[in-house]
């Protein structure tokens, strides 16, 4: 028996290869399925399955492509109904690998169709649990992500109580927990870092799992503070129901050198969006005008599904030398696949031909600190809300940087602002984007609310308002 978790830090997302006796089941395969394809051969095995624990809304699975590559049978539990041929399997139903038996665990609440792959060893014995996004460890999955469902988040919160006791907590202790998400996921909001575990842990830790607990309690903890999804979750989601473009063609047509004059064609004629993936340093000493960054180096794929609400908006892109193939891949993750190309030569290329350049501000946090004292500051803090609510700096404009498209009627044109987020990179993106809509006075505070805490200037903690 082998097992191997392939993990992308990007999306928090982890895809598992099972083989036993030369056969091989994919579990929640990325968009670019060769890795898999290569390892089973490495192996000198056949992929028979494809199990999808459920239609992913913060990524593309590879399930499509990789089933018309390997003639695979794309396995999903109850429920679930597709534009594409697929074996839906049936709640308690077995499938064997080699000399494993897998059993399909139908647990509805995360989505309808959400299933729970329980791997049996070649004895019979329980060995492992594939989770999906009903079961993390340290949190359960979002009850509000069903595809065009009558049915409430309460209605799916109850369901998703039910599937973890009926079907997950009578597990024993020793069975291991693979899940399909780790800390940084938007898929739950209080993920562990770890990405295996053992169930008996959860058992202890998780509040979701707690013996004592009713199904109010459970559905009044799983909801709270539960922030609404990032805007392309419901995107993703019909794309791997309906289906979608295969991966080495968006490849093949996004990955395209452009010189500076075809480069600026496209984004003043096909109103190309030109997305600047550099490290937050280059993009603050020379940039395109009207160019977003979102950089490689950051949480590059969920904030470009945050922030570009256009799933289908033409993308032209400014890329470090070489890497080019890796942010059009990184994109098609989570379904931007209408990328026309990139600046060949960079940045370089474009000041050669004579092309405008822009620079963005940008001061340490002391200086910063030394502005705050001696004159009245702008401050605008993009971190996220509980990140704000634990503790910022005295009048400062708050809003987090996935509201900034719904909130910038709140940032006045005619004022200048520092931005500051956590470390750097969130508030260079929105110094882009508001430069982009025209606001030019723009300060980014470098190294974020860490540096600054390393200052002398005053914070303070969020309070509650009174409910007195």
């Amino acid at each position: 028996m082998k097992i191997e978790q392939l993990y992308t830090g990007c999306l928090a997302q982890g895809a598992y290869y099972i083989e036993s006796e030369g056969e091989v089941a994919i579990i929640d395969p990325l968009r670019e399925t060769q890795q898999y394809i290569d390892i089973a051969k490495a192996n000198n095995a056949k992929i028979k399955y494809i199990l999808e624990t459920h239609f992913h809304a913060d990524f593309v699975s590879g399930h499509v492509d990789l089933a018309k590559k390997t003639g695979a049978k794309i396995v999903f539990g109850p429920n679930a109904e597709t534009d594409y041929d697929i074996y839906s399997a049936k709640d308690g139903e077995e499938l064997k690998l080699g000399k494993l038996t897998i059993k399909v665990l139908h647990t509805p609440g995360h989505t309808l169709e959400s299933t729970t792959y329980l791997l049996k060893d070649k004895n019979g014995k329980d060995h492992a649990i594939f989770s999906g996004d009903t079961l993390f460890l340290g949190d359960v999955g979002r009850p509000d992500l069903a595809i065009k469902s009558d049915l409430t988040k309460q209605d799916l919160a109850e369901m998703l109580y039910d599937s973890l006791r009926n079907k997950i907590m009578p597990l024993a202790d020793d069975v291991i927990v693979y899940p399909a998400h780790g800390a940084g996921s938007a898929c739950g909001k209080n993920l562990s870092k770890e990405t295996v575990g053992l169930l008996g842990e959860q058992k202890e830790t998780n509040y979701a799992l707690r013996a004592d607990m009713s199904k109010q309690e459970f559905v009044k903890e799983v909801l709270d503070g539960i922030a609404p999804p990032p805007q392309y979750f419901a995107k993703n989601a019909m794309m791997n129901k309906m289906g979608y473009d295969d991966f080495e063609t968006v490849l093949k047509t996004g990955d395209i050198p452009l010189n500076p004059e075809e480069f600026e064609a496209l984004a003043n004629h096909e109103s190309a969006l030109v997305l600047d993936v550099r490290p937050q340093s280059d993009f603050i000493k020379g940039h395109i005008p009207n160019s977003i960054f979102i950089g490689l180096n950051g949480g590059f794929a969920p904030w470009v599904g945050a922030l570009i609400t256009d799933i289908k908006q033409p993308i032209i892109l400014v890329v470090p030398e070489g890497k080019s193939a890796e942010a059009v891949t990184r994109l098609s993750r989570v379904g931007y696949d209408n990328t026309l190309g990139y600046l060949e030569g960079g940045i370089e290329a474009w000041k050669a031909a004579g092309k405008d350049i822009e620079t963005l501000e940008s001061i340490s946090a002391e200086e910063f600190a030394n502005r705050v004292k001696s004159t009245d500051v702008n401050i605008l803090d993009v971190r996220k809300d509980g990140e704000y609510q634990s503790k910022h700096l005295e009048n400062a404009q708050h809003f987090s940087l996935d509201a900034i498209n719904t909130n910038m009627n709140e940032v006045d044109k005619n004022k200048t602002y520092h931005i500051h987020c956590a470390g750097g990179y969130r508030s260079v993106i929105a110094a882009s984007i508001l430069k982009a809509r025209g606001y030019d006075k723009l300060v980014d505070v470098a190294g974020g609310f860490g540096a600054i805490k390393k200052t002398d200037l005053p914070t303070t903690d969020f309070v509650c308002p009174s409910t007195l």
